[in-house]
Order: C-alpha cells, then sequence, then structure tokens
C-alpha cells in the first residue's frame, strides 16, 4: 500500500516519543501490506475499527494512541487523516 503521509507519523513521534516506534513499525507494515478487502486489514490488526467512507482505525501502542486512515482499496493507498491519544480521539469523534 502507498501509505500518505509519513510526515504525520514523524511530527506526532517527536510530540509524544513513545509512539514513533510502534507507529513507525504500523507504517512500515502497511507500505509492505497489500489490502484488498477490510477483512485482509481485520486479519492483521483484530482491534481495527471501520467506519463507512473506507475510514480505519488502528489501535497503537496498546490502545494508547489511535490512528485514523481513509484507504482506497482500488489504488492501494493508506491516507492518514489524524493521530492523536485515545483521550483525544474520544474528544474528538464522538
Amino acid at each position: 500500500m502507498n501509505v500518505i503521509s509519513i510526515k504525520k507519523i514523524k511530527d506526532f513521534g517527536q510530540k509524544s516519543a513513545d509512539s514513533k516506534a510502534p507507529l513507525l513499525s504500523w507504517y512500515h507494515e502497511a507500505s509492505s501490506a497489500d489490502w484488498k478487502t477490510s477483512q485482509d486489514i481485520k486479519n492483521r490488526y483484530p482491534s481495527a475499527s471501520f467506519l463507512e467512507g473506507n475510514i480505519v482505525i488502528f489501535n497503537i501502542k496498546g490502545n494508547r494512541y489511535r490512528l485514523v486512515t481513509k484507504v482506497s482499496y482500488k489504488h492501494k493507498i493508506v491516507l492518514i487523516k489524524w493521530i492523536g491519544t485515545h483521550a483525544e480521539y474520544d474528544k474528538n469523534f464522538f
């Protein structure tokens, strides 16, 4: 998959140093993945959440952080929309 944009991961990793290694690990796994359906993601990331519009939310570092993405299976693109703490996610998305 083509993951856009690693800059968001690096920027967030500077803000929250303990998130950097898990986010980069996710980035490298996602970049080498070939997700054709949401089930492909669910097989590797059972705790991922799926919303309408191909929004996929990944739990990072034991659910301390949330990574919100939009996936285009057809074009093999994963767009990083937002990264934050679980508490920020609850505040901003609900």
